[in-house]
């Protein structure tokens, strides 16, 4: 557990005690639901909640203390039987405290992985691909945020030989003070796509907030960057001095260059060179989107100096976050479940990779894609038109920008169409036109929370 002392807790974020009674915390905790003996409470506050509102309570489940902002309420404090600390903001104190436990572990390596399209699967083959030389903590779902990152942060313990989050961003300047909590030696750049256009406006914007990685690892370390993907292959420029440039890819020359890709059942295999040195390695996932997660995460391997066999047998330890292209028998019908989010690129990917594997009927259940701004409405046209071109048999949309899905699926030959208002709605629709032996896609961004559906089924 991340213990700190009272006086490590105020050196570190400059608290101001208010009462005092304890001189030491266990564990740092930001809900009550999680109180154990020992622990600090930190009061986050944000639009819709106040933590400050269960400080007294958390002191009364077992907390040996609370912190909370300058400005909260006298009365919330006078309630709080314990220590209670006071700082300008708790979230940065929070922020703070993490980056100071992840600092006790300065021989840890910590890789840190951003992109538009494929952090988590590509977070998840990491861990496996470098866990031959002992436990790697890594981020869980998909906690990569300025509460989720500090949260695996303090999940580090003497036993990790290594460490690999994601880092999100919905904006400019949001990845360079995650990474200056994280400080990751490797960085890893999936890919740039539409995915955020409505807040940054462009691809190259988007570029631009991603390099913000690339530009935080420090001499000494290394910068993995996908060489088939245009955005990504610039920010090559963006490393600073001193650092070691490794590139991925499929299609165009690079350092990890995957080739001879085939699909066996479940598995994908693939033959990878590197330093004139040719291995054959296999994941158990589909798509040729997952052999560039896994590219990028052989990658981080060599980085770190392990052997091809080393990597090769990680890679057989992969524990994969859930909905992401998750196959399933439902009933008389093939689910497959790629409903945790949903971009154009991840689209794209989950059609084409459907088709390949699937010799009977097609159908897709989509939702929106959030968060493209100006080109939403053309990018789900486009979805619908890829739908056509590989002949699925029919198509169920959700939500306003699904409605676009459908048009573009309409306008490409598909007769069997339906835009639904509800969840139940569009299972009930799928009860009446599957048939024994369909296997159905189920994609949206998770607002949509597309898989509700399934569980209808």
């Amino acid at each position: 557990m991340p213990s700190f002392t009272l006086q490590e807790v105020i050196g570190i974020t400059q608290a101001k005690v208010v009462s005092q009674d304890k001189e030491k915390f266990s564990d740092l905790v930001s809900d009550t639901r999680k109180i154990t003996e020992g622990v600090l409470f930190l009061a986050f506050k944000g639009e819709k909640f106040n933590g400050e509102d269960f400080a007294a309570e958390a002191l009364k489940k077992g907390a040996a203390g609370v912190m909370v902002s300058l400005d909260c309420a006298e009365e919330k404090i006078r309630e709080c039987q314990g220590t209670v600390l006071q700082v300008e903001d708790t979230l940065v104190a929070y922020q703070q405290l993490a980056k100071a436990w992840r600092e006790r572990f300065p021989q840890l390596s910590v890789i840190a992985i951003t992109g538009s399209n494929g952090k988590t699967t590509t977070k998840d083959l990491t861990a496996a691909a470098i866990s031959a030389r002992g436990p790697v903590l890594k981020t869980q779902a998909n906690y990569n945020n300025e509460i989720g990152l500090p949260l695996t942060l303090l999940g580090i313990r003497e036993e990790h030989t290594a460490a690999v989050v994601e880092i999100g961003m919905r904006g400019f300047h949001q990845i360079e003070p995650l990474a200056k909590i994280a400080q990751p030696q490797i960085g890893i750049v999936t890919n740039v796509g539409e995915t955020h256009m409505e807040l940054l406006g462009s691809l190259e914007n988007i570029a631009k907030a991603k390099a913000e990685l690339v530009e935080a690892i420090p001499a000494g370390g290394t910068v993995i960057l996908n060489a088939d993907n245009r955005y990504v292959a610039g920010m090559r420029n963006q490393a600073a001095e001193g650092v070691r440039v490794l590139t991925f890819g499929i299609e165009q020359l690079a350092d990890v260059r995957g080739e001879a890709i085939r699909t066996e059942g479940r598995m994908t295999k693939f033959m990878v060179e590197y330093q004139n040195e040719r291995h054959e390695y296999e994941i158990a996932m589909v798509g040729r989107h997952n052999v560039y997660n896994a590219l990028a995460a052989i990658a981080a391997g060599f980085a770190l100096g392990l052997t091809a066999e080393e990597i090769h047998d990680g890679l057989k330890n992969l524990e994969a976050t859930k909905m992401r292209f998750e196959c399933q028998t439902v009933k008389e019908w093939q689910v497959v479940n790629d409903a945790y989010n949903a971009s154009p690129m991840s689209m794209t990917a989950a059609i084409n990779t459907l088709s390949e594997l699937t010799q009977g009927r097609k159908i897709a259940v989509m939702g929106d894609m959030l968060e493209l701004g100006s080109v939403s409405v053309e990018a789900h046209r486009k979805v619908g038109q890829e739908l056509a071109e590989k002949g699925f048999a029919a198509v169920i949309t959700r939500g306003e920008m699904g409605s676009y899905i459908a048009e573009g699926a309409e306008k490409g030959g598909i007769a069997a169409v339906c835009r639904c208002a509800s969840h139940e709605a569009a299972a009930e629709k799928l009860h009446e036109i599957l048939q024994p032996g369909d296997t159905i896609l189920f994609k949206g961004s998770r607002g949509m929370q597309m898989e509700k559906i399934i569980d209808l089924l």
